[in-house]
């Protein structure tokens, strides 16, 4: 089926109805319907600061990093319409860590991911891995395989049959039975949603494709029966929960119950999304995954449009999304740029090429409404500007971000890595790389409706874990004429960046339109633990070590050596770095103790992605390729010493590997066969122990020499 014409936009609101959703039930999840109508009455809105423990509005949370994340499977294995249930499980294992992230870790027989999960890790491949057979029913036929499953639908649109395929693959890596019923319910209503409109068709459609026999087909049609007898949806949920409520099935959380949910407030919603969001969120139990999956829904069948028909919902959220997961530098995102990741893997599935709008700019603003993390930024105490998507204003596409700045002066700046107020994130930690470096090279395209000066500034780290900034050269903006400039980061010590954005210096009131703002290049970086040169009596610094995804038994912060890795069984990573990492040399004096393997990676993209260059107890230097298992690409003898230090070296430039061991090169090969292209750089212990006071990132040019 073609691509529809309205894809990407459809696409981006149902990723935005997911967020809402998910936002929105989030502070609620667990609560029984008789609770939040007592303590706060039917939810029309945003409820994060009217619950007692006042979370955050925008929140890591499984329902969000679970759905984008596995979606992954389909580019890492070339999306491909023969992706195996297997390779689903594998992408598991390569981006969740364990005990940390994404899952609900509660144990095996009791949380279903987590069982599902260390079946993975202990060999058993899916589908066998959640398979009633193998967990039992109960654990099998829990919500998880439901809340995760949007991405699969928005990848097949107008074609249900495809997704709820996709969606039973999906399902299978962890569930079995009426959860996989479930889940292909609410795929299929969600591709079909893209090309139908009407709600009954979407729900015949839907059903047509699980068995007439299964419980979620009866319970559908009981909501759908009761619904066109009742009006009032308190009355319908009231015969709905003795006979298909949390009492009616065992486990935590079971989908049957959930899956209800959502229907009821499908049906009694009147196809508006703050109304359907009332129902499903004030009927209680797992709110976040039932409003999440039904605002996905909402937001593929209506559009933009049926998000902008009630309160704002999108401006608290301005589009910030986290999805903390083994590959940190896709962590700190935003719903645009994960709605192109989805299209195009949906355009790849119709055979159609790849969008990158304003040349593959990280911040385009191309779709209505989108700041992409953007916010208002204080100047002096005070916010002197607003921020608005508007049409036109742009070299390179249609829409642009303005800035209507006040009182001579205005600023905004979006994330490109955890702050202050996420250090401590409440329920699932923000686990992330930085997204920019120093080194690489900023541009902006931007224009005036008056003279203006610009500067674009970071915010940096520093050596006592407050955030400093840093300002490029000032730009001289001239009115209504369009400029575009580049500024290459200056050396941070090592330390993450935090944020970019812009300040505007003009008349009194101004306005500014940024076309893109986007980096390029690859790092020139050495991390290390900061020098602390100031006298405050507070610990050595810390936040330069959320930078590393650390997946490492242990990494002690009061050690002498800033780097001082253990890993008491299998291999651990300690990561850094993004995709957009290429052609680069990753270098690192590792002294190790007592160690079967130890050393650097390069291009790594997980847990099982990565080239790595590793120094053994077996006689042997190995260069290797992680990759749906290990292969060696060379290997030559070494004799490993005990506290020695070893000088490391790896060169990865296009297919090109070479490998150095104290500056002496052992290895210079070619990988053409699935190459990784980009990724970020990593310590590797294998059973044991190392230190090290340092890694060097630098680029390499076309030449293959460092530049």
């Amino acid at each position: 089926m073609p691509i529809p014409s309205d894809y990407t936009e459809r696409v981006y609101a149902g990723v935005l109805g997911k967020m809402i959703g998910v936002y929105l039930g989030r502070p609620l999840e667990g609560w029984t319907y008789e609770r939040i109508m007592a303590d706060l009455g039917e939810i029309n809105y945003y409820v994060n600061d009217r619950v007692p423990h006042r979370p955050p509005l925008i929140i890591t949370d499984d329902d969000l990093s679970g759905t984008f994340t596995f979606l992954r499977a389909l580019p890492d294995y070339g999306n491909s319409l023969d992706l195996t249930p297997a390779q689903i499980g594998q992408t598991w294992l390569n981006y969740i860590i364990e005990n940390r992230t994404i899952l609900w870790w509660g144990g095996l027989g009791n949380s279903t991911e987590h069982t599902a999960y260390l079946r993975l890790k202990n060999g058993i491949q899916a589908p066998e891995s959640g398979s009633i057979a193998l967990n039992g029913k109960i654990v099998a036929e829990q919500i998880g395989a439901q809340i995760f499953i949007d991405g699969w639908a928005m990848v097949a649109p107008g074609n249900p049959e495809l997704a709820a395929d996709l969606a039973r693959r999906a399902a299978s890596v962890s569930h079995d039975g009426e959860a996989i019923y479930g889940a292909q319910v609410v795929a299929a209503m969600e591709a079909q949603a893209f090309i139908e409109s009407d709600i009954n068709k979407l729900m015949d459609c839907a059903v047509s494709l699980i068995p007439m026999d299964s419980v979620i087909y009866r319970m559908i049609s009981d909501i759908r029966e009761w619904h066109a007898g009742e009006p009032d949806w308190h009355k319908t949920r009231a015969r709905f929960a003795p006979q298909y409520g949390y009492a009616c099935f065992g486990g935590h959380c079971h989908i049957v119950p959930n899956h209800g949910l959502i229907i009821l407030g499908l049906l009694y919603g009147e196809d508006n999304f703050q109304k359907s969001m009332l129902v499903v969120n004030t009927s209680g139990w797992d709110t976040d995954c039932n409003a999440g999956n039904l605002g996905c829904l909402l937001g593929i069948k209506n559009g933009l449009a049926g998000l902008e028909s009630g309160p704002d919902w999108r401006g608290p959220i301005a589009n910030r999304l986290y999805l903390p997961c083994a590959d940190g530098g896709r962590s700190i995102t935003d719903a645009v740029a994960v709605t192109y990741d989805i299209v195009n893997v949906g355009r790849a599935l119709a055979g159609e090429p790849p969008l990158t709008p304003k040349d593959g700019a990280q911040f385009h603003f191309s779709l209505p409404g989108s700041v992409q993390g953007f916010r208002p930024d204080q100047q002096d105490g005070k916010v002197r500007v607003t921020l608005e998507n508007v049409a036109g204003h742009s070299e390179l596409g249609d829409r642009a971000l303005a800035l209507h700045y006040q009182g001579g002066k205005g600023s905004a700046a979006t994330s490109t890595f955890i702050l202050p107020d996420e250090l401590d994130m409440p329920g699932y930690m923000l686990i992330a790389s930085p997204t920019l470096y120093s080194g690489q090279k900023v541009r902006i395209g931007l224009s005036a409706d008056q003279d203006t000066k610009i500067q674009i500034f970071i915010r940096v780290y520093d050596e006592n874990d407050e955030l400093a900034m840093i300002k490029s050269p000032e730009l001289k903006l001239e009115a209504d004429t369009y400029a575009e400039a580049d500024w290459k980061i200056p050396d941070t010590g090592g330390q993450p960046i935090a944020e970019i954005g812009l300040t505007c210096t003009g008349e009194p009131d101004g306005t500014v339109y940024l076309d893109y703002l986007t980096w390029y290049g690859d790092p020139d970086v050495v991390l290390t633990r900061p020098v602390k040169t100031l006298d405050k009596p507070s610990l050595p610094p810390q936040v330069w070590r959320r930078a590393w995804v650390n997946v490492l038994d242990q990494w002690d912060s009061f050690w002498k050596e800033p780097y001082r890795l253990v890993q008491n069984s299998g291999r651990g990573l300690l990561i850094q770095g993004t995709r957009e990492w290429c052609d680069y040399e990753v270098s690192a004096v590792i002294q190790p103790t007592l160690i079967k393997a130890g050393g650097i990676a390069a291009r790594v993209q997980g847990l099982h992605r990565y080239y790595a260059l590793l120094l053994c107890d077996d006689g042997a230097a190995r260069l290797i390729k992680a990759l749906d298992g290990e292969a060696v690409l060379a290997e030559t003898t070494f004799t490993l010493e005990p506290d020695t230090p070893y000088t490391l070296r790896l060169r990865v430039t296009g297919t090109h590997l070479r490998g150095w061991v104290n500056d002496k090169i052992l290895f210079d090969v070619y990988d053409e066969e699935r190459p990784l292209l980009g990724g970020g750089a990593a310590f590797i212990c294998e059973e044991g122990h190392f230190m090290s006071e340092s890694m060097v990132v630098r680029p390499v040019n076309k030449n293959n020499n460092r530049e």
